[in-house]
């Protein structure tokens, strides 16, 4: 009966992931991109008010800590293992689609971000909550949508938020270090159960500190290795162009794949990594201490720049130059054995070390994020009564995924995952009118420094 229902799943799981949302998705990234008049360009202001203080304005943690705490959420295995899959099913024409991707999806991160900080609410005690539940509900007086995302909120949470990345950890150190998976689920539900507890300050503390850390441990680590692949950068470079946009012949350690076949994979990836339009990152960014809501809508929006534009990006170069290098070794691998195989042929010591220690600190990262993504909907739908609940159940999941098989829970998840973006783009494409005024008053016009005068809504 499990492998009937598995059954069921699967093909559900793919046709949610087929061409009809990853088109949905796709589509509003270019329709947001146009609607916020490319907000894309404003890059360079968003970067520095990602790092900039805001001084008495209301909200719970800084803009950089819910970006912190975003990244911690969304960067994960597919900004490593996931580019492998798009590129030995794609071709080396997917990492450019990717790289699109993620381009685009910027500006459906910052709409996100607008309406969470737009229609956040904050409760008796001065907490903040917010996110696509909240817009749907007093933005569009959608309760009913609302109560739906956030009910996929906390199922794809538990699955591909913390089971399946426990998962990932505890079979790496069984493989890697021949540590114990028991050993390893009762370390990890330990340090789980010491951040978590503490709330979103505690998480976000810790996400300030190894965010960074890892970003630019992975990234520094990427650029290492291209520099000692630097007579096969160019050539890649080329290639993955070339192959975006015609046909890839059969060759070279990679396998033939045409516009279409490198599009889809190249778009799927790339969404999957970086979450813009699931609705996922708005949660924490409802909570940041912003004066307006485009501000903060800016900083969230870096996010999609870093997870796709640069680590996704740096992790294709990385892969495709140790093809071209090795391509009879390479070329016939996919997914994680591609991306083992691939930094050990860069650099056989210095190449598995940086990818070991990416993906245990991408793993964990994204443990912490997801607990604050499925707790807030947790409270949405049931109250504050169910937070310290929920806390225990996630600590106990936590030491569950390290040592269980999780196909079913993946494919489960997987499923409420794509579920969840069908509410959220709902609150984005009826709401971006909204968007578009409040970017024009306080991006185009330059209005940057304005309070905003709209009331923040007192929960029921």
């Amino acid at each position: 009966m499990i492998d009937v229902v598995h059954g069921w799943i699967t093909t559900i799981d793919g046709f949610l992931w087929g061409p009809p949302l990853l088109f949905l998705l796709f589509g509003t990234h270019i329709f947001l991109t146009v609607r916020t008049g490319f907000m894309q360009r404003h890059l360079w202001t968003a970067l520095k008010l990602s790092v900039t203080k805001e001084k008495g304005a209301e909200g719970d943690v800084s803009p950089f800590a819910a970006l912190t705490t975003a990244l911690a959420a969304t960067i994960g295995t597919g900004n490593i293992v996931g580019v492998a899959t798009a590129v030995s099913l794609g071709g080396p024409g997917a990492v450019l689609w990717m790289w699109l991707t993620g381009v685009l999806g910027t500006a459906t991160k910052y709409s996100e971000a607008l309406l969470a900080v737009r229609y956040r609410v904050r409760t008796a005690d001065g907490t903040m909550l917010g996110g696509p539940m909240y817009a749907l509900e007093n933005g569009l007086n959608m309760k009913w949508l609302g109560m739906l995302f956030a009910l996929f909120t906390v199922i794809a949470s538990f699955g591909i938020g913390n089971m399946v990345q426990a998962n990932s950890i505890s079979t790496m150190a069984a493989s890697n270090f021949g540590v114990s998976t028991q050993l390893t689920g009762v370390v990890l539900m330990v340090i789980t159960a010491a951040v978590i507890l503490g709330g979103l300050q505690s998480i976000a503390k810790v996400c300030e500190i190894l965010v960074p850390f890892m970003a630019i441990a992975y990234i520094g680590g990427c650029v290492t290795i291209l520099v000692s692949s630097s007579e096969f950068l160019v050539p890649a470079l080329k290639l993955i162009v070339s192959s975006a946009f015609s046909p890839s012949a059969a060759g070279g350690g990679f396998i033939g794949a045409s516009v279409t076949m490198a599009a889809r994979y190249g778009v799927a990836r790339g969404l999957f990594s970086n979450e813009s339009g699931l609705g996922s990152a708005p949660i924490v960014a409802a909570a940041a201490q912003s004066r307006n809501p485009v501000r903060q809508a800016l900083v969230s929006a870096t996010g999609t720049f870093w997870d796709t534009v640069v680590i996704c990006a740096l992790s294709g170069l990385v892969i495709v130059t140790s093809i071209l290098r090795a391509p009879e070794a390479l070329g016939v691998l996919k997914g994680a054995e591609l991306t083992s195989a691939a930094f050990r042929q860069a650099m056989p010591t210095f190449g598995p070390a940086v990818l070991t220690l990416g993906l245990l600190t991408f793993v964990f990262s994204t443990i912490l994020g997801w607990s604050y993504y499925g707790e807030r909907a947790a409270e949405y739908l049931w109250g504050k009564k169910t937070i310290l609940p929920y806390r225990i159940a996630w600590v106990i999941a936590v030491y569950a995924g390290s040592v269980f098989t999780l196909n079913f829970v993946w494919d489960f998840s997987d499923v409420a995952n794509a579920l969840m973006a069908i509410p959220n783009l709902v609150s984005l494409l009826l709401l971006s009118n909204v968007i578009a005024a409040d970017t024009k008053r306080f991006l185009t016009e330059g209005n940057l420094d304005d309070a905003y005068d709209a009331p923040i809504l007192q929960r029921r």
